[in-house]
């Protein structure tokens, strides 16, 4: 039978669309289709059904299809990682299932990296989702030094939320020394989503409150890379809608099908003066590993006696906003 919450849809560059599902069975038969009009869509199917790919769709809208199994199970989801030519990570984040057997709305919760390149194409984009808010967790001078693009027309508004790991700076000036190996990088890593739990909950706690202070807003969280600081966010966002932790942690791990290390490493060279490191010592900071968001729920599950418990004491978000997101973005 068709497993809905691991039916995953994304959009290339160049407009065609992938969708992919896993199944409790291997002989599952799965259909899919485009519900806006079809015509001159082309559909190729792999060797394993497990993954179809499609062009010709109109490529200045967002599409949602019906993927359906032989036994009547159906899901109708958009795609998830959207078709930007400038940000490799952008991703919707809802569509999710809750415990409570609701589900996360499409077209309100999006993650991303950075939006200092996006085309003129990415930035129509852009203006379909319709944001309202933008949380950008980038070091100050990252956002001075690579401003984002964003729609002229109905811009949404920016709120400045940098996040800098306490040991961050402490951790470069020693990584030419005995710091520098893959190990070494990983745990620092580990770390960096420990203190995402501990220590930034201010930053997160402001981020709930820009978006419970605009009335069904639609909003995009995004860092440098959209992986670590955005990953916590997102997951913490996840939590408060009750998202289970497996779903949350799919989401994550996400980010290693999208985000692709090698194509980033001379940029995280010349942002850290990192020359001087062999790139396996720097990989884990490009990586994305269950590992590292662990670190950061096991920082929660030690320190409070519930998820619920830590939204309310360390970020403010009690029941009276827990009810709020969840009318707002549940469905």
């Amino acid at each position: 039978m068709l497993i809905s919450e691991a039916v995953q849809i994304w959009r290339e560059s160049d407009g065609d669309y992938h969708i992919e599902w896993q199944a409790s069975h291997p002989d599952t038969r799965v259909t899919v289709e485009p519900l806006s009009p079809s015509g001159g869509v082309s559909a190729h199917y792999s060797e394993d059904s497990r993954r179809v790919r499609m062009s010709g769709l109109e490529p200045r809208s967002r599409h949602f299809f019906r993927v359906r199994d032989q036994h009547g199970t159906e899901v109708l989801a958009a795609e998830r990682k959207l078709g930007m030519q400038g940000t490799p990570n952008f991703r919707d984040f809802g569509g999710y299932p809750t415990a409570n057997g609701r589900k996360v709305k499409w077209g309100f919760l999006f993650r991303s990296g950075q939006l200092s390149s996006l085309s003129d194409q990415d930035v129509d984009l852009l203006a379909s989702l319709e944001l309202d808010l933008v949380c950008d967790f980038r070091r100050q001078e990252e956002q001075e030094g690579d401003p984002s693009r964003l729609p002229a027309s109905r811009p949404p508004r920016i709120a400045s939320l940098p996040i800098i790991p306490g040991s961050n700076a402490r951790f470069f000036e020693q990584a030419e020394g005995h710091l520098a190996d893959r190990q070494a990088m990983f745990d620092f890593m580990v770390e960096i989503n420990r203190d995402f739990a501990e220590a930034q909950s201010a930053t997160y706690a402001r981020m709930f409150r820009e978006i419970l202070d605009i009335e069904d807003a639609r909003f995009l969280v995004h860092c440098a890379a959209g992986k670590d600081r955005t990953g916590f966010a997102a997951a913490i966002i996840l939590m408060a809608l009750g998202v289970s932790r497996e779903v949350v942690m799919r989401d994550y791990m996400l980010t290693a099908q999208f985000f692709h290390p090698d194509k980033e490493m001379d940029r995280l060279r010349e942002k850290y003066q990192m020359q001087a490191l062999a790139g396996a010592s720097i990989l884990p900071m490009l990586e994305v590993h269950e590992d590292y968001l662990a670190r950061a729920l096991l920082a929660i599950e030690q320190g409070y006696p519930s998820v619920e418990a830590y939204l309310h004491e360390a970020l403010g978000v009690g029941a009276a906003e827990l009810a709020e997101l969840q009318a707002r973005y549940l469905e």
